[in-house]
């Protein structure tokens, strides 16, 4: 059944892949963003979509439209980016959650909360089950986000009570892909463009904290299973279980781009989580969903997509 769907953040990494994906199934999308983090050249392969609609509008702000579901993704989520002003980062996941949740009560709107893996902050158990409290600073540089998050889910729980809204909440792990920033200082990208171009990788630490790294279509997959699904509303973990360590991924970037790049080492930002790791069982019962994509396959299209864009000098 066709619908009427609301992506916020929709010019953003992962926005831009679920716009596509929605409208190849047929759906009407608008697609909302003020350009803070989001890239419009994102959407090229949709702009000009009859189904697709582009608002340059900032969720702190209401919104006034007409639709059935709603995916809420408007946030930046990279360090460089949500420290630049944790103020208004802050504001758009508190803010941002309240107007988007004040739209689906209106509308009577299926609406899904884009929550992350930082909400469970430097995690004290391993992997990280749905149940797991957190260990998060609520004074730190970070917390602007990783609290951010937390009070996002807390709005969304009391609106599901409160006001009986139709909401999903999933928690996203580290996503990787074509249309990641090349200046959002996330360790995917900042490793393949100094390889690409033989600088020195930068790993912090001894490079023995470790990530777990799932391709961004598996992610989309995820995410449209879970809005589809019923009696059930989360929390649920989405990323890929499959662990290595920034000092071995660093190896590996090293190794699939032929670089002459050399590894250096320096000191660890502050409340950087030493592991993180989904357990994903909630997923595979819930969604019978597991990650596809070998880590290596996903790398290469990623370093293609870099290529690409030190050929064209925008990076």
């Amino acid at each position: 059944m066709k619908k009427r769907i609301l992506v916020t953040g929709g010019a953003g990494f992962i926005g831009s892949f679920l716009c596509e994906k929605l409208i190849q199934e047929g759906h009407n999308v608008i697609c909302c963003d003020n350009f803070y983090t989001g890239n419009k050249e994102n959407l090229s392969k949709v702009l000009d979509n009859k189904n697709f609609e582009l608002l340059r509008h900032d969720i702190t702000f209401p919104l006034y439209v007409e639709v059935d579901q709603i995916f809420n993704f408007a946030c930046p989520a990279s360090p460089v980016h949500y420290q630049n002003d944790p103020v208004q980062t802050v504001k758009t996941c508190v803010h941002g959650a309240i107007n988007m949740l004040g739209l689906a009560k209106r509308t009577n709107a299926r609406i899904m909360q884009a929550s992350t893996s930082e909400i469970y902050g430097d995690p004290e158990i391993h992997p990280q089950k749905e149940t797991y409290k957190g260990a998060v600073s609520i004074e730190g540089p970070r917390a602007c986000y990783d609290e951010g998050k937390r009070c996002a889910e807390t709005i969304f729980w009391d609106y599901e009570r409160q006001h009986k809204i139709d909401i999903k909440v999933i928690r996203i792990f580290n996503t990787f892909g074509p249309r990641m920033q090349p200046n959002d200082g996330r360790v995917v990208s900042n490793f393949i463009i100094q390889a690409l171009t033989n600088k020195d990788i930068t790993v912090y630490g001894k490079g023995d904290q470790t990530r777990s790294f799932c391709y961004i279509d598996d992610l989309v997959s995820g995410i449209l299973l879970m809005m589809k699904s019923k009696n059930f509303s989360g929390p649920l973990n989405l990323g890929n279980p499959s662990e290595i360590s920034i000092l071995e991924l660093a190896q590996e970037i090293i190794d699939l781009t032929d670089s002459k790049s050399k590894i250096i080492f320096e000191n660890l930002p502050v409340d950087d989580p030493q592991q993180r790791c989904p357990d994903i069982t909630l997923a595979k019962k819930k969604l019978d969903w597991t990650p596809k994509f070998d880590r290596e396959i996903g790398l290469k299209k990623t370093i293609k997509y870099f290529e690409l864009l030190l050929r064209q000098g925008t990076i």
